[in-house]
């Protein structure tokens, strides 16, 4: 509502005086300010801010009068009435020095023209030269408690109990009546008054009194500190028509303030609390509306220490009220007790050292014109102190020239809500906030803020329909306005006002703002200018006369391009309505006038209607058309209707807003007809806080709409009202439709002090059915926020608001503090509040779950909506699991059953029990069901993620055993999805568990998560768990044992729970490569080995002779041309004869390919040659064999990181133990094949090829370039051959010869069949598998029978397989080092694939299984960033080895 901005300024008086001014008193409208000391009356002007004239009473007048004590203006301005300490009431004229004499004038240069247009009109406002005159004293001889003015009267309470009446002009002898204070009669309420006086008021006086002009009648506090109301009970205030009610139980009461728009009265007490009261109109009786006080939550260490309550200050258009305290400090609360600000805590009372801060104490204050300012006289008691001892100094040296002696009055900047004053900007979704000289608007950029027409649009095209509950929410629906722009950030759009505009017409009294968020218009003292933020101009009226000839009386308000002004014309003197549209120039000429027959109050618009509130008390409704005849963009404007509303409405002033609007109560609403929500159905007056609503009335003969005439529509009459609620301070609706979200476009929104919100909402009936006749058609309900409400987003269940917030600048303080250190900056910053929770929780207490469900259901797009139900559940569960006292019908479980409709209810509920204290977990679980049946349903439902949250929650509230048999559950499903960091977080978990069994704590996570730093000893951990477990299992039928154990690092020391832990995690391992093995899926096996750094050398090898077997060839390679995306070979037609080329083209092609990969600059170039490469690949691949392309983008990325940690271990193995006793095993000759690499994979053996060259070079490379996979896949399998010849499972590295057509892999595993370690089996298999893809290719696959020719010679030599001397391990020893260098480039050139991958070149699809699997969702990205650099490291680890 009003927010403090920056710091107060202190306005200095520059007469040198030693008396403190302790008194301020505004006139009626607010230009000037009397300000007293003890023997001076001083006025000021309000801008500028400066002293005009100054009245200083002679020592001998101040000795009899005493020294004053309080002012009072005439109504009129022109006389002062003063009251002194000796009971005199001093008048004063106050003489203006006509329209010539100025305190101030402009200075303009030589020859610039300035005319004066009007009399009494001028350029800039410039302080009136005044003059005071002091007029007879009258003496009431007895010292006086209160002055207040009437109209032509002045009333003065005295402490002799006496109340006078004093005429203003005429203070003759008939000027003047006492009327004694116990004559009038006083009781609880005017119904029981006539039995005579009921209070004893003997000795009791007035001690603060004021007038309520629309109570007619004054608030009194009485000196014993009770609280009353006296009114008249003719015209005239005679002892006789006097009549007092009294409030009972208060006997503390200190002072008093009345507001005269909500007929309230303010009484501040010594407790510190300010009680508001009413006056019940049945009655008579004065009822407690509200009380405003600082509450112990908020302000735990002052709220019970302010001492009694000091002044109270309601602003100039009554929405806010400043309250101080003896203590000191200002704290500012809306008409119905909304807290705003209080200087009492946070900043304003604390230092940044965190030391305490005195109080302002203050003696005086007053608000400005239009509550832009609040003068404040702070009260310093030691002023006086150093008064004196600087008069001492002063008699040696002459006086500063500033003296810091000087009175100094505090004046307060503030910023409003447009709603105060211009409650038609109510139906729109923007805030606007107005100080003296700007405006501050949340709306964003006009680019980004949909046109009006989209706004009506988006109520059919909505692309949130469908099904609410399972689609995602669409990036690009245009929210309600543009929810991005409302938003988006915390900064305003500040618009300064014309300077030109400001400076003739200040202050702005009105400001209003068009529903795109383009326009705004403002309103002064004269004449109105209007700012578009498409140009970025203001624009002004040409002709100054007309500015100067007409007022905004009823508001400002846009109908869509036009400005519609209700004014008072001067030249006329009458009424007018009036249209200006933006873009013509500010001009009468083109503005559309409708004479009005009386006052307008109060202005809005709906749809294409205007509605006025009149001061006789009537509403008038208009109908706008745009005209489409004349030149330039004009309206005709169409009186509709009239409604007298004079019976209920006792003073016209009351009413504080009007709005049409389509909300109605009648069983015609339905679900089928919501173009009657377009209509005006009702209209809405809040009278003083009352909501009232006055609905058309449908009880007579009803008229089709097709059967009536179209020129004479007769509107329908209005019911009589029925009052809706009370305490209202602001109403929002909208005129808006949407089929979707029925419930909150229909519903109407109030404001409520500190009662929070409440919303009207509709009930509608389910699927067309039939209402039931028992449920009402809407429902109130209420809900509280933490913001004071500026605007309501409708459609996205949003409240918006303002804050304020401080920043403390005490690093400025010199030996005086200054005000910048004992104030903090005040800034506003934007809010926003979701309420969507409020409401479902209210309708389900109301066991309106249908209808809970039905708006949930509208709002489930919402970007926010699991935050929605989050919240939902936790306020709930706060409440019911911390009360004291048990709660008979708890709402917790059917919170729990109305999530469970929706399919986040899983995430909603793990999510807010971790931001939960775990003593209210039980309460949670008894309603919403076993955490242990949520983790099997997260499992079913395939949701990993969520079910490992659940799994922190079982760990806390089950037994180990419980929590580690639902964690081997989860590792087993995330291996088999491949979802590799939650398996590397499972592997922790398990561990800690196993730890946390022997009630030792986990180990510290460094050396167990994977990270960029720490990956060393991760791995280094996990290979010696599996060597210990390997050397205790399986000797083997190679001695690799010692191979495989490495030097023990710190773990060996390890306790026997973390090896049995290990062991229990390994064989969860080794179960899943077997199971991996068994179905041939190398690639994932090759995934998974990297990802969790498993020992995948060591465990073939023990596995070699069991799962590491390949019982059939032919679907062995099969299964990895679909895994690897490699293609099956073809052939050219022309050339079946004679498929291979002859030798030398293929050196050739092979020296072209290998000039920028060969072996010495594979680890340094592929990493910055790769990443294009492989993309290019990818897409010539998917272009050429029409592959689908999810499937092309998973296989060809999923394997990107299969090696890194792996290799490591097999590496490290490897310097630790020298090779030793390397048997067959061994992939001795590999280092050629390894050194292409990335070259012709199809290299041949020149003594080998017999065949000629048949055709151009040119067809034979791109032949080859068709038969290649992707080159990330080449790398990728070369990889795994290396592993599986380390490894000593021949059989598959004759499938990966075959399908990389290698002649080298083949003659050299074919050489190692010979030896007599191995097992006659396995050459048995090799032979017969050989044999099998003979056939089939044979027969399916004519592509490899080049290949297969080609290894005829070796086939042959294994067929006879006598023949042929045995290969002995020992002739390859030499080039075993070289061998695993050469095989360990796999992962220096794998490493920069999964860069390419990690950027997303064509879909960023993560490790996905074979085709045959289900795809997985897009969210698991393979390749982690820290393997990603251990790639790097190792391939410098590989270079320095060389």
């Amino acid at each position: 509502m009003y927010f403090l901005t920056g710091w107060p300024r202190r306005l200095l008086c520059p007469l040198r005086s030693e008396e403190e001014p302790f008194h301020i008193q505004p006139s009626s409208q607010r230009f000037y300010f009397a300000v007293l000391s003890e023997t001076q009356l001083s006025i000021w002007f309000s801008r500028p801010s400066v002293l005009i004239v100054s009245y200083i009473e002679s020592s001998k007048a101040a000795a009899q009068f005493g020294f004053y004590q309080k002012a009072e203006w005439k109504p009129d301005s022109s006389m002062i009435a003063v009251a002194t300490a000796h009971g005199y009431i001093l008048l004063f004229d106050v003489l203006g020095g006509g329209d010539d004499k100025y305190l101030y004038e402009p200075v303009y240069p030589k020859g610039s023209p300035r005319v004066k247009v009007t009399p009494g009109y001028k350029e800039e406002q410039c302080a009136p030269a005044l003059s005071l005159e002091m007029k007879k004293p009258v003496d009431l001889e007895a010292p006086i408690t209160s002055l207040q003015t009437l109209q032509e009267d002045l009333l003065v309470c005295t402490s002799d109990g006496y109340l006078h009446v004093l005429h203003w002009d005429g203070l003759g002898s008939n000027g003047h009546k006492a009327i004694c204070l116990t004559t009038i009669p006083f009781s609880l309420d005017l119904q029981s008054a006539r039995g005579g006086p009921s209070l004893d008021l003997e000795g009791v006086y007035i001690r603060c009194m004021e007038y309520c002009v629309t109570l007619d009648g004054f608030a009194v506090v009485l000196s014993d500190g009770r609280l009353g109301f006296i009114t008249p009970l003719s015209n005239t205030i005679t002892a006789d028509q006097l009549q007092g009610v009294w409030a009972a139980d208060v006997t503390d009461g200190t002072c008093v303030a009345v507001n005269n728009k909500y007929r309230l009265m303010a009484f501040g007490c010594a407790s510190g609390s300010v009680l508001v009261y009413m006056i019940d109109t049945t009655t008579g009786s004065m009822q407690l509306s509200h009380k405003l006080e600082l509450t112990p939550k908020h302000y735990p260490d002052i709220y019970n220490k302010t001492g009694p309550v000091k002044l109270i200050c309601w602003s100039p258009d009554y929405s806010v009220v400043m309250v101080t305290w003896e203590c000191g400090g200002l704290s500012l609360w809306s008409v119905f007790g909304a807290h705003l600000i209080c200087t009492l805590g946070e900043d304003f009372a604390y230092r940044s050292d965190g030391t305490k801060k005195e109080p302002v104490k203050i003696s005086s204050m007053s608000w400005g014109a239009e509550g832009y300012h609040l003068w404040v006289l702070p009260h310093t008691p030691e002023r006086r102190r150093r008064q004196e001892e600087q008069e001492d100094e002063e008699m040696i040296s002459p006086p500063p020239p500033h003296s810091s002696l000087q009175a100094g009055i505090l004046q307060f900047h503030f910023i409003k809500s447009a709603l105060t004053v211009n409650p038609c900007t109510s139906n729109q979704e923007q805030v606007l906030l107005h100080g003296e000289d700007r405006l501050y608007l949340t709306c964003g950029d006009p680019t980004q803020v949909n046109s009006p027409s989209d706004a009506h649009q988006h109520a059919h095209l909505h692309p949130r329909d469908g099904s609410p509950l399972h689609r995602p929410p669409n990036p690009d629906s245009p929210l309600s306005q543009g929810l991005s722009t409302l938003l988006g950030h915390k900064h305003w759009h500040v618009v300064q006002i014309h300077s030109t505009y400001l400076e003739s017409n200040w202050p702005i009294r009105f400001a209003a703002i068009d529903t795109a968020g383009q326009c705004m218009a403002v309103a002064g003292r004269r004449g109105f200018a209007h700012f578009s933020l498409f140009t970025r101009k203001w624009k002004l009226f040409g002709n100054i006369t007309q500015e100067q000839n007409m007022t905004v009386t009823g508001g400002l308000a846009w109908w869509n391009d036009f400005v519609v002004v209700a004014c008072y014309n001067f030249t006329d003197q009458q009424e007018q309505l009036r249209l200006y549209h933006r873009s013509t120039n500010l001009d009468n000429a083109f503005a559309s006038v409708t004479k009005l027959h009386s006052d307008t109050l109060l202005l809005n618009v709906f749809r294409d209607m205007v509605i006025l509130f009149r001061a006789d008390c009537s509403i008038c409704l208009y109908s706008v058309e745009r005209r489409s005849d004349s030149p330039h963009p004009t309206a005709s404007v169409e009186l509709l209707q009239e409604v007298s509303m004079s019976r209920y409405i006792p003073h016209p002033a009351l009413v504080v807003s009007v709005t049409l609007t389509s909300v109605r109560t009648e069983t015609g609403i339905t679900l089928k007809a919501p173009q009657q929500a377009c209509m005006a159905e009702s209209i809405m007056l809040n009278l003083a806080g009352q909501l009232i609503m006055l609905q058309r009335d449908r009880s007579g003969p009803q008229v089709r709409e097709k059967e009536a005439p179209a020129n004479n529509k007769k509107l329908l009459p209005f019911c009589p009202p029925v009052v809706l609620a009370q305490c209202v301070e602001n109403v929002w609706t909208t005129c808006r439709s949407n089929r979707k979200k029925r419930h909150l476009l229909e519903a109407l929104w109030l404001s409520c002090g500190e009662a929070g919100m409440k919303v009207w909402l509709p009930l509608f009936p389910r699927d067309h059915r039939k209402p039931h006749t028992f449920l009402s058609r809407r429902i109130m309900l209420p809900f509280h926020i933490n913001i004071y409400p500026l605007a309501v987003l409708f459609e996205d269940a949003l409240v918006l608001g303002a804050t304020n917030e401080t920043v403390l600048y005490d690093g400025l303080q010199g030996s005086s503090e200054p005000l910048e250190a004992l104030f903090p900056f005040c800034t506003v910053e934007r809010t926003s509040h979701i309420y969507l929770h409020h409401i479902m929780r209210q309708l389900l207490v109301r066991n309106l779950g249908e209808q809970a469900l039905m708006l949930a259901q509208s709002c489930a797009s919402l970007p926010y909506f699991p935050h929605v139900m989050e919240l939902m559940v936790h306020v709930v569960l706060e409440e019911e699991a911390t009360s004291r006292e048990p709660i008979p019908d708890p709402l917790l479980p059917t919170v729990a059953k109305f999530i469970t409709e929706f399919p986040l209810f899983l995430q909603t509920i793990v999510h807010c029990a971790r931001k939960t204290e775990y003593a209210l977990w039980n309460y949670l679980f008894a309603a919403v069901g076993n955490p242990k049946d949520l983790f099997e349903e997260c499992l079913m439902a395939q949701d990993l993620d969520t079910a490992a949250s659940y799994l922190i929650i079982l760990q806390n509230m089950e037994v180990p055993a419980v929590s580690r048999q639902h964690a081997t559950l989860l590792f087993n499903t995330a291996l088999e999805q491949g979802k590799w960091d939650l398996c590397r977080h499972m592997i922790r978990f398990l561990k800690a568990i196993g730890s946390g069994e022997m009630e030792t704590p986990p180990p510290t996570p460094t050396t167990q998560e994977p990270s960029s730093t720490g990956g060393f000893e991760f791995f280094r951990n996990r290979s010696i768990s599996l060597s210990q477990s390997a050397d205790a299992i399986t000797p083997g039928k190679f001695n690799l044992q010692k191979t495989f154990s490495m030097p023990s690092g710190p773990s060996v020391k390890g306790r026997d729970v973390e090896c049995a832990e290990n062991m229990y995690i390994d064989m969860m391992l080794w179960r899943h490569a077997r199971h991996l093995l068994e179905q041939v899926r190398l690639r994932d096996l090759g995934c998974f080995s990297a990802q969790l750094g498993f020992e995948l050398i060591g465990w073939l090898c023990r596995e070699r002779n069991r799962v590491a077997r390949v019982d059939d060839f032919v679907l062995a390679l099969k299964r990895l041309h679909k895994d690897f995306l490699w293609p099956f070979p073809v052939i050219p037609v022309g050339s079946l004869s004679s498929p291979l080329k002859n030798g030398r083209c293929r050196s050739v092609l092979s020296t072209r390919l290998l000039k920028s990969q060969s072996a010495d600059s594979l680890l340094n170039s592929d990493m910055d040659t790769a990443p294009p490469q492989a993309a290019q690949t990818n897409h010539a691949w998917l272009d050429g064999l029409g592959q689908r392309p999810k499937d092309m983008d998973t296989a060809s990325s999923a394997h990107s990181n299969q090696h890194s940690p792996q290799t490591h271990n097999a590496f490290l193995s490897l310097l630790t133990n020298k090779v030793e006793e390397y048997s067959v095993g061994s992939a001795t000759d590999l280092t050629e094949t390894s050194s292409v690499v990335d070259g012709d994979w199809t290299m041949v053996d020149e003594n080998a090829s017999t065949l000629s060259l048949s055709q151009a070079e040119l067809e034979h490379i791109s032949m080859e370039l068709a038969n290649k996979g992707p080159h990330k896949s080449q790398v990728q399998l070369r990889y795994l051959l290396h592993v599986f010849m380390e490894a000593g499972c021949l059989e598959w590295c004759i499938v990966i010869g075959l399908i990389l057509r290698d002649a080298n892999v083949i003659r050299q595993v074919i050489g190692f069949l010979d030896s007599p370690e191995v097992p006659r089996e396995t050459v048995q298999s090799v032979r017969n598998g050989l044999l099998a893809v003979d056939e089939w290719a044979s027969t399916d696959c004519l592509g490899y029978k080049p290949f297969l020719n080609l290894i005829q010679p070796h086939l042959q030599q294994l067929l006879d397989s006598a023949a042929g001397e045995p290969v002995q391990p020992e002739a390859f020893q030499p080039s075993s080092q070289s061998s695993k260098l050469g095989g360990s480039e796999g992962p220096g050139g794998a490493a920069a694939p999964r860069a390419e991958d990690s950027r997303g070149v064509t879909a960023p699809l993560g490790l996905a299984l074979p085709a045959l699997e289900p795809p997985r969702p897009p969210s698991e990205d393979c390749a982690p960033e820290p393997s990603e650099e251990q790639g790097d490291e190792e391939g410098a680890y590989d270079c320095t080895l060389s």
